[in-house]
């Protein structure tokens, strides 16, 4: 990342306490400046093969310094890792699939790329900003005004994705951009979380727990009985340091 801004970067992943196995995957790339959460689906192997083919793709992709051009490549890794999950679904005649989301930094921007419920918010001034939306059916319900807010949580179809990678051949990404604060706190996870913790209860966790937010955040998971796999990326756009500054004053 160019600019004053130091970046700290913690990830975690944890099975929970009702899967036999962990269908999530993750990567952190922090020399590429960028980070990733996918969340399998399709049953233990084959769930863990899509998460893990877009953590692959993007792991072996040379990102470039700006963020537009950085963004694209992410974004062509992940359409490469669809086209393999979906030949592979058809090959074997299952269905297999992933949502992902993935924060970009450059300088003082940021970007986020997702498909699936994967989410990824801001954490700035005390407050929660969610940076992404759902590519679920119950949002859209909402979206289209036939569903209110408070009944998402117990909805029947709450699980069901409107969008994931390796379940079509063509796959649409969305993504935002913006600026980078001093003291952003970025946080990216499965659905595994935000599933279990209201947003409310992650921003007092983030506000309370500091540096130990990221384990804090899987304990009142597993504390609530993790029903389903839990995985957090926790990226910290710090201050520059008074010797950072020193070196710049003095070039």
């Amino acid at each position: 990342m160019t600019g004053s801004i130091r970046v700290e970067d913690f990830a975690t992943t944890d099975v929970g306490l009702a899967r036999a196995a962990n269908e999530d995957s993750h990567v952190s790339l922090p020399r590429e400046q960028a980070w990733l959460v996918a969340d399998g689906m399709g049953g233990h192997e084959n769930g863990q093969f899509a998460s893990q083919a877009i953590v692959d793709a993007v792991a072996a992709t040379s990102l470039p310094e700006g963020l537009e051009a950085a963004c694209e490549e992410l974004g062509n890794a992940v359409h490469a890792a669809n086209a393999r999950i979906f030949a592979a679904s058809q090959d074997a005649g299952k269905m297999m699939g992933s949502t992902f989301v993935a924060l970009v930094l450059r300088g003082d921007e940021f970007a986020v790329l997702w498909a699936g419920d994967s989410r990824a918010y801001l954490y700035r001034d005390r407050q929660l900003i969610p940076l992404t939306r759902d590519h679920s059916q119950v949002q859209e319900l909402l979206d289209r005004g036939l569903l209110d807010p408070e009944d998402l949580a117990d909805h029947p179809m709450r699980h069901i994705l409107a969008r994931a990678v390796g379940v079509e051949e063509t796959l649409s990404i969305d993504a935002i951009r913006d600026r980078v604060r001093p003291n952003d706190l970025f946080l990216l996870s499965s659905d595994g979380l935000h599933g279990v913790i209201a947003d409310d209860e992650i921003a007092a966790i983030l506000d309370k727990s500091g540096s130990r937010s990221g384990e804090a955040l899987v304990a009142a998971c597993l504390a609530r009985g993790a029903p389903d796999n839990v995985t957090v990326i926790l990226v910290h756009a710090n201050e520059p340091t008074l010797l950072a500054l020193a070196g710049e004053g003095s070039a």
